[in-house]
């Protein structure tokens, strides 16, 4: 099987065992963005604890899941966005979340990747990669 996207295939992993109400998951192969990613998510209250495993190749990750997805999901074709353009909440951005106050977007900017929330706190933009609610 090729992988073409590990983030995608990681949050599609998550999401199935989401809807399947499992405790945990396991994910493979897993890059730095994707941990990256789990770092934002567990910040934010989404997953529990999360194990890097090292299987001499690409790696595994075990996740806990804390069963408070609803929907999680990669943004494609990934969208730069300004900090104005966060800030104010636009038309398009309302694709991916669905209310103003409700769930998260995951933004990789300099300062490294954060949820839109951190980025509009720290007055910077980036790119789009995620959502989740």
């Amino acid at each position: 099987m090729v992988v073409m996207d590990t983030l995608s295939n990681a949050l599609s992993a998550i999401q199935n065992a989401e809807v399947r109400a499992k405790s945990e998951v396991v994910l493979w192969p897993v890059s730095k963005l994707v941990l990256n990613v789990l770092r934002v998510l567990q910040r934010e209250g989404y997953v529990g604890e999360f194990e890097y495993i090292d299987d001499g190749r690409w790696g595994k990750i075990k996740v806990q899941l804390l069963g408070r997805i609803n929907k999680i999901g990669v943004v494609k074709p990934r969208h730069p966005v300004s900090y104005r353009e966060l800030e104010e909440f636009p038309e398009w951005l309302k694709r991916y979340l669905p209310a103003y106050n409700i769930g998260i977007l995951i933004v990789s900017t300099p300062q490294g990747v954060m949820s839109h929330k951190e980025a509009v706190e720290k007055k910077t933009g980036g790119v789009l990669l995620a959502y989740c609610y």
